[in-house]
Formats: C-alpha cells, sequence, structure tokens
C-alpha cells in the first residue's frame, strides 16, 4: 500500500477513535461502583480483564491529542476505575474474576461460583501491567499503594490453584474466558490439563510488574522473589514449550503420569513431564512479546508468521495456521472464533515482538497491512469490528468494537519513534 494511502487511513482511523472515546468510557453501575472502559459493541457495561489494559494501552497513547482539556483527565480516571473495579470485588482469598458483568444478582457472576466452591479461571495477567502502564503514564504510583497486599494475594491464588510444580508451568482451570475462546489447545479440553502458552508468557510481563512495582514502593524483601519467579518461569517455557524440531512455542498438555493398574506398568513409567500439544496458535509469537525468546529462536518464528502455508494474510497474521484441520471462520460469539480470523490484538502483538528483536521491515508490514484491513473497514461501513476475514479482509462480526483496534495507532507511533506505552520494560 502506498504511503499516502496508509496515512491516510491512520489519519482517519484516529479520527474516528477520538470521536467515539466516549462511547466507551461509562459510569458506576449495578455493583461495579467505579467508572470503567469497556470495549464497546455488544461488551457495554462489562469490565473485562485483558481488554481493559489493550483499551488502556491504546487510549493513553492517544491522550496528549484530545484538545478539549477533559478527556485526558477522564481517561486517567476510567482507567484508574478499571483497577479498583477488579480489586472492589477480590475475595479474600486472592481471586479477582475475570470479568464483572452488569447484572441483577449481588455481585459478579464467577466471584458467585467460587464462592460454591467451583473453581474457575481468575483474572488474566495484566493486573499489575495495567497498574504499572497508569501510573509510568502518570508519574505516580501513590493512587495504589493501598492494594500492594491484594497483590501478594493475587498472585498467590495462581500459585496455589492453577501452578503445576512438577513441570514449572501455569494452567488454565477450564476454556471458559481464557481471551482466545476457542483456541484448541484448551477449548473442549479436561480441566487443569493445558498449560497454555498465552498464559505462560503474559505471566511473565505480569511478573515483571510486580517486580516494578515492588521496587517503587520499596519492597526489596519481595522484589528479589518476583525476580526468582519470573526466571523460573522462563526457564519452564524454554524447557517444556520451545519445540526444537518445528522450531515454534506450543502449549502442553501437563496431565502426564505413569497410570498403574495392578502390576501393569511396574517398569519404565512416564519421566517427560509434559506433552507438546501440536496445534500451531498466534500465541506461540507471544513469547516474543514477552521478550523471553532467544535471537535464535525468534528468526526461526519470523519465518513463521510469514509462511504463505500457515500464519501470512494480506492483513496481518492469522490467530491459527491455515493449515491446521481446525481452521476455521464461522461467525460466533459464544465462544469468539480465534480459528483463523484476524484480530487487532493478535497484530499487534506480533507487531511489538518484532520490533522487540529488530525485525523493523516486518514490522512495518505488519502495520502496513493492519490499518489497510481497518482503513477500508471504516471506508466501506463506517465502523470497526471484532475480527475479520484473514483472506478478504471483510469484517465477520461486532461492529461497533473499539478496543485493541486502536493499537494500530500505536503501530504507526512506534514505527515514528514514540517509545512504546510498555516503556518501563525496556523495549524501543
Amino acid at each position: 500500500m502506498d504511503r499516502e494511502k496508509c496515512t491516510r487511513y491512520a489519519d482517519e482511523l484516529q479520527k474516528f477513535v477520538m470521536d467515539h472515546t466516549s462511547d466507551v468510557l461509562k459510569q458506576p453501575r449495578s455493583f461495579i461502583r467505579y467508572p470503567f472502559i469497556d470495549p464497546g459493541s455488544v461488551y457495554d457495561g462489562n469490565v473485562w480483564d485483558w481488554d481493559t489494559y489493550w483499551s488502556v494501552y491504546g487510549f493513553l497513547n492517544l491522550a496528549d491529542r484530545y484538545d478539549d482539556g477533559e478527556t485526558k483527565d477522564l481517561l486517567i480516571e476510567h482507567a484508574k476505575g478499571n483497577i479498583h473495579n477488579f480489586m472492589d470485588h477480590q475475595l479474600e482469598d486472592g481471586y479477582i474474576p475475570m470479568m464483572i458483568e452488569v447484572a441483577d444478582w449481588p455481585e459478579p457472576y464467577l466471584n458467585m461460583k467460587h464462592k460454591e466452591g467451583v473453581l474457575m479461571n481468575m483474572h488474566k495477567p495484566f493486573l499489575c501491567s495495567q497498574i504499572v502502564l497508569i501510573s509510568e503514564y502518570i508519574n505516580d504510583y501513590s493512587w495504589c499503594e493501598r492494594y500492594f497486599d491484594n497483590l501478594e494475594k493475587y498472585f498467590e491464588c495462581y500459585d496455589r490453584n492453577y501452578y503445576f510444580e512438577h513441570c514449572g508451568l501455569y494452567v488454565w482451570c477450564d476454556d471458559i474466558m481464557i481471551g482466545m475462546d476457542n483456541d484448541p489447545a484448551t477449548f473442549g479440553r479436561p480441566k487443569f490439563s493445558t498449560a497454555n502458552i498465552f498464559l505462560n508468557s503474559f505471566l511473565c510481563v505480569e511478573l515483571e510488574a510486580m517486580e516494578k512495582i515492588c521496587g517503587v514502593f520499596g519492597r526489596e524483601d519481595r522484589t528479589g522473589h518476583y525476580r526468582e519467579k519470573r526466571e523460573k518461569l522462563v526457564e519452564a517455557i524454554q524447557r517444556e514449550c520451545w519445540d526444537p524440531r518445528d522450531r515454534f512455542f506450543y502449549s502442553a498438555d501437563v496431565d502426564i503420569r505413569t497410570r498403574k493398574f495392578d502390576w501393569f506398568h511396574e517398569g519404565l513409567g512416564v519421566f517427560w513431564k509434559t506433552l507438546p500439544i501440536k496445534v500451531r496458535v498466534w500465541s506461540g509469537f507471544i513469547p516474543m512479546y514477552a521478550k523471553i525468546a532467544t535471537e535464535e529462536q525468534a528468526a526461526e518464528m519470523v519465518k513463521h508468521i510469514f509462511d504463505e502455508a500457515t500464519f501470512n494474510s494480506d492483513y496481518g497474521v492469522t490467530t491459527l495456521a491455515k493449515d491446521e484441520k481446525m481452521f476455521d471462520l464461522s461467525v460466533t460469539n459464544n465462544p469468539s472464533n480465534w480459528l483463523g480470523p484476524i484480530w487487532l490484538i493478535a497484530n499487534y502483538v506480533v507487531f511489538r515482538g518484532l520490533m522487540n528483536y529488530g525485525y523493523r521491515k516486518e514490522a512495518e508490514l505488519m502495520y502496513e497491512r493492519t490499518v489497510k484491513l481497518l482503513g477500508t473497514d471504516l471506508e466501506k461501513t463506517g465502523s470497526l469490528h471484532e475480527y475479520y476475514n484473514p483472506f478478504t479482509g471483510e469484517p465477520i462480526m461486532n461492529g461497533g468494537f473499539i478496543n485493541w483496534n486502536i493499537l494500530a495507532l500505536n503501530m504507526r507511533d512506534e514505527l515514528d519513534g514514540k517509545e512504546p506505552m510498555a516503556q518501563w520494560r525496556g523495549i524501543k
């Protein structure tokens, strides 16, 4: 795409996002007691974990460009409100729900089930990351200091319920609200069986954020604790998730043990700790975003990203390799479809990973493809959508979705030399 058209699409996208910012800035309602940001479209009135993080990531990048003198302050207030709302519903054992919805019941549904003894997935590892994102932007951490003990309990809950010590990885409880709803590595599989590369890679970033928070509040006694946890997790990911033959990061099956019956299997038992779930999902690229891949691994991953037979698309990266048997473009909302459609969050994470390892040309191509996709959608429909057809660029469903679609503008600004919003991680 020529430079002039690329610039025009980016300008139109920025204008659209800024004109519709108020659409996703929501006031307290029901048992949601603080202002918050929702993704737009069919998700009106819901506070989501990783969605709020990426919305804040995109909006704060634009915050200084609003000229009304009020929107920037509103964005900061609502960003803080995301955190306040989740902390407001943290349970005694540290559990925090993944989503807080407007409903007639007295508290979030996930909390009610948890209190009944039904263990479910908890807040994805973006809580500390969002706290640091906001605090670094406003150059002030004092607003969240009261939550330090809550954050410790949050990690303790992760360790107590989702950590498998024998392999050093964390697992999803089930396939409910895992972010990538129907990721074949987890979707439909037994409970507590999948150490998903998505979960473990983003947990590395989350532990890095908690280490930062400990340092800010002078808790040197805890800084080393979280640094060591992250280092051990990186080692486990490298050991259990990197496949040297396929040169790809896979999720891992942790339900591995010698299943003895009577006198059978008394000889050599199962000595491997996990079994790779060899389905190529876009989440295999997250280690580049998290900066836990080696330079050699990153070089191999770039080949996968632009492989015509697998992930390459004129509109970014497919969320599932095209040659996987589960590849499917069905219109579905519950679960949302991550079996191949283009999702802008995948495009951005891959873009940032490419930038992290010095693949600027490839990152530029990812940006051009992304802005073409959204710019064309705006021209044709006057709106943005949640996910797209990787062959035609046509929107699949949920018009009015804003959320991480904003990240196309982060790509533009980062290519122009602006520091990424996660600059505290030392990425340039």
